[in-house]
């Protein structure tokens, strides 16, 4: 009896997980080269396992030249800051001043903001996400507005707060 799993997507978050993991990387390297211990073809092996041939031949050579460690993957850099060390500490200078002081919209920092003033100031466009992780990064905390009620009647609210201060 042959089980099969019919889902054409488990193969694909599979593979995804083998790529995000560096372990299971690594015995998926092992498992390509432990095929051609087998006597299979490197187009097979790719085949198999959803990889391309180019990259099985890579993995058979680096382990018949460097062994296990051969598989192993080198720590990877990522991608170059696109800000230097002088800008990132005008961005922080500038966090210490309200938006409207560097020439934006009065409110309050959050992403959106500090994305502007980056790409006004330095020509450089970055997501409202990268710059919410840059408050992170420099130690600020991001402070929502109080939300309002819809057709409040203000007065009445200030009546309520007196109340709540007087408790």
């Amino acid at each position: 009896m042959t089980l099969r799993i019919d889902d054409p997507t488990t193969a694909l978050v599979l593979q995804d997980e083998i790529r995000r993991n560096d372990e299971a990387r690594y015995d998926h390297k092992l498992h390509a080269v432990l095929l051609a211990t087998k006597d299979i073809s490197c187009p097979r092996i790719a085949s198999m396992l959803g990889d391309s041939q180019r990259t099985v031949r890579n993995w058979i050579n680096a382990y018949l030249a460097h062994g296990l460690q051969g598989l192993v993957d080198e720590e990877r850099t990522g991608r170059p800051r696109r800000l230097d060390d002088d800008q990132m500490d005008e961005i922080q200078a500038a966090l210490r001043v309200r938006p409207e002081d560097v020439g934006l919209a009065p409110g309050v920092w959050d992403g959106k903001s500090l994305s502007a003033f980056i790409e006004k100031q330095f020509g450089v466009t970055l997501g409202a996400r990268q710059c919410q992780r840059m408050f992170r990064e420099f130690g600020f905390r991001l402070r929502k507005p109080r939300p309002t009620i819809a057709r409040s009647d203000p007065q009445i609210q200030r009546a309520f707060k007196k109340k709540q201060d007087d408790t």
